[in-house]
């Protein structure tokens, strides 16, 4: 099992390598240009080309059933869990099979609208405590029910 993160947006990298760390599981971060990360032999970078979903198009080829992806791309989430492997995204919330259909078609109903709002700008809202306390915790779940898993077969 390893963890990937889609690592150019993600506001949650340093709880990631930690979290790895204390599991003792691989981390792979994804990205078009390099960050500061850790230097311990869990931890390691692949950095893809300029292309347009290049990481997304990475990792999806590079995740095998039973891993991690941390991502707050819903296409990419989509992809991930039709692959076998698990996804959570920056503020927590496991994306599963049984929500990530909705997810898609609201992404695409917001991109519609916002198409149709020339002038108009705004944004998610702000990354909070609250948010990466909820995503320490989902991370944990998924890694601890993936080790049971393996643990189990």
């Amino acid at each position: 099992m390893k963890i990937y993160v889609d690592a150019d947006a993600c506001p949650v990298k340093d709880e990631v390598y930690r979290v790895a760390i204390r599991h003792g599981i691989a981390v792979v971060a994804v990205s078009n240009s390099g960050h500061r990360m850790p230097a311990h032999p869990l931890v390691s970078q692949h950095m893809v080309g300029p292309a347009f979903d290049a990481a997304d198009d990475w990792i999806t080829e590079a995740i095998t059933p039973g891993d991690v992806v941390v991502t707050g791309d819903i296409l990419l989430a989509e992809r991930v869990l039709k692959a076998g492997a698990s996804a959570v995204a920056h503020d927590g919330r496991i994306f599963t099979s049984a929500m990530i259909g909705s997810a898609v078609a609201q992404r695409a109903l917001m991109a519609d609208l916002r198409a149709g709002m020339v002038g108009i700008t705004g944004g998610p809202p702000a990354f909070s405590k609250a948010d990466r306390s909820r995503f320490l915790q989902a991370l944990d779940l998924l890694l601890v029910r993936a080790q049971n898993q393996a643990g189990g077969s």
